[in-house]
């Protein structure tokens, strides 16, 4: 099922679209080096990580992130800074920005401008990719078909948390991740299923 993305760890993602892309690749095994498009949501070392991006990138990897963030200009590559709310292609593939932030807690403040993304495929639809977020205005109005959101609480949505925004939002698909290693524990999978909508399928790649 949705076999053309898989969860590497963490929030570590990578997705075939035609073109390979990547979104914050962390702990990532071997030197692949098959990224076309590299997706950091912000700063923090497990979303950030540039010994991983040097295993995945390739001399004409784009790097997509967001504005307040100028670290990935030491890695030699193109380098797209956007904002929340854009909407823009890159080497023909489609994204939009949402904004990522916490409520109530102090670790990923909404004036950092930290993000998420829309991936907006012909084949596949609208694949969102959350971010490190909370429950917010503005992912509640997020339109997709496949949803990946963090469940592993702390310093994101736990499992309930998670469920709720996808059953608010409604996608077809949703894939559980940020639990397990960093945060959260390895069954937060399960428990975001069993809140899930059931006309929402649930799968799990962790």
């Amino acid at each position: 099922m949705l076999d053309y993305i898989t969860i590497n760890e963490h929030s570590s993602i990578r997705i075939d679209e035609g073109k390979i892309i990547y979104s914050d690749p962390y702990n990532i095994s071997g030197n692949p080096h098959d990224a076309d498009i590299i997706l950091i949501t912000h700063s923090h070392f497990d979303h950030y990580s540039p010994d991983d991006i040097r295993k995945v990138m390739k001399s004409d990897t784009v790097i997509v992130c967001p504005r307040s963030m100028n670290e990935p200009n030491e890695l030699d590559l193109t380098v797209k800074q956007v904002t929340a709310g854009d909407s823009f292609e890159t080497l023909g593939i489609k994204f939009e920005t949402v904004p990522a932030y916490n409520i109530g807690k102090p670790f990923h403040p909404k004036s950092n401008g930290w993000l998420g993304y829309i991936i907006v495929s012909s084949e596949h639809g609208r694949i969102y990719i959350a971010g490190d977020t909370d429950i917010t205005p503005d992912n509640q109005k997020v339109n997709c078909n496949i949803a990946l959101v963090p469940t592993g609480g702390t310093f994101t949505t736990d499992a309930s948390q998670a469920a709720e925004l996808v059953n608010t939002i409604r996608p077809k698909y949703t894939i559980p991740i940020h639990y397990g290693t960093v945060a959260g524990t390895p069954t937060d999978g399960e428990y975001f299923r069993k809140a899930v909508n059931s006309n929402i399928e649930v799968v799990i790649k962790l």
